[in-house]
């Protein structure tokens, strides 16, 4: 009889009730409904992306005025960004030109610039110069955000510094 008891009380235990099971899905989908687009959100993405872009254009601008010691000019609006040189005259860079019509063009002939994503913006609104050893034409170093993510363009450098 002792034996049959236990076998009554540990069946009634084990497990759990319907209306329990329900009550843990609800919580899980309320969960789900709220939380999931926050870890999920694409915003996050398009700004580190876009950030990761300015970053890599940033350098290759101030890489392209070293290595073709052409001064490079950067500009940056809170949604594009763009480089271009100074007109080449006869295999150089002509230092009188003020036009910058010639743009910085990538490897694979694309030209140094780009849009943000919808949503994504860079401030401040900058424009500077990199001259043929890097440096900026910036009279302080400036620190360039883009959402949460920032870099800091030393101004007497050139260099980019990113955490």
């Amino acid at each position: 009889m002792h034996l049959q008891r236990t076998r009554e009380i540990s069946g009634a235990t084990a497990g759990f009730t319907l209306v329990e099971l329900v009550v843990v899905i609800m919580i899980i989908g309320i969960l789900g409904a709220i939380a999931m687009p926050r870890f999920f959100g694409s915003r996050v993405f398009a700004e580190r992306g876009y950030y990761e872009e300015l970053v890599a254009a940033i350098k290759f601008a101030q890489k392209t005025a070293v290595a073709s010691g052409c001064p490079v000019r950067v500009v940056l609006l809170s949604g594009s960004y763009q480089a271009d040189q100074q007109a080449p005259s006869g295999g150089r860079c002509d230092p009188s030109d003020a036009s910058w019509a010639t743009p910085v063009m990538l490897l694979d002939g694309q030209p140094l610039a780009g849009t943000a994503p919808s949503g994504v913006a860079a401030a401040p609104g900058l424009t500077w110069v990199f001259d043929a050893l890097g440096r900026t034409n910036l009279g302080a170093d400036q620190v360039i955000s883009v959402g949460p993510y920032t870099m800091t363009l030393q101004a007497a450098s050139g260099y980019v510094d990113t955490p």
